[in-house]
């Protein structure tokens, strides 16, 4: 009995590995999208972190990192502006890849996102250190993963 089992093992595992399966992967392909191509990134105005007071040219420390990302991975960034609640409604609608704003690991949206490891940390306006974080589209698990790495990698992790 043992001989068979180990036979159907392998003949699972030698299947699994021609069906060109990548993890971590990407329901809807974002990575592969962005990659040499657009990311659609939502913005609210959260200064330091981000400030839209000048609609066609954002700035702050997230915009400054978000544009570094997609340099990484040849894309440009269309910036959507609005409130925290209408970019949640709209990633979690797909129309996003991603949202920035000084969002926190406390965040009451993750019904609507999920949120990267945090990448800093800071003082909140009750001087309690907050764990900075972003918001991208739940299950986009390998463009997610492109995200944490370059994060990592700037040296900015708490």
């Amino acid at each position: 009995m043992r001989p068979l089992r180990l036979l159907l093992v392998l003949v699972t595992l030698v299947g699994l590995t021609g069906c060109g399966m990548h993890i971590p992967s990407d329901p809807d392909d974002t990575l592969n999208r962005a990659k040499n191509g657009e990311l659609v990134v939502g913005i609210s105005h959260r200064p330091p972190w981000t400030d839209i007071s000048k609609p066609d040219e954002p700035s702050g420390t997230e915009v400054e990192l978000v544009g570094a990302f997609a340099s990484s991975i040849d894309a440009d960034v269309a910036w959507h502006a609005g409130s925290e609640e209408e970019l949640m409604t709209m990633l979690k609608d797909d129309q996003l890849d991603m949202i920035i704003g000084g969002i926190t690991d406390k965040s009451p949206w993750t019904s609507h996102a999920a949120l990267t490891t945090s990448y800093t940390e800071s003082a909140g306006p009750d001087g309690k250190k907050e764990k900075h974080v972003m918001a991208v589209r739940m299950g986009e698990n390998a463009f997610m993963a492109e995200l944490e790495k370059f994060l990592l990698a700037q040296g900015l992790q708490p």
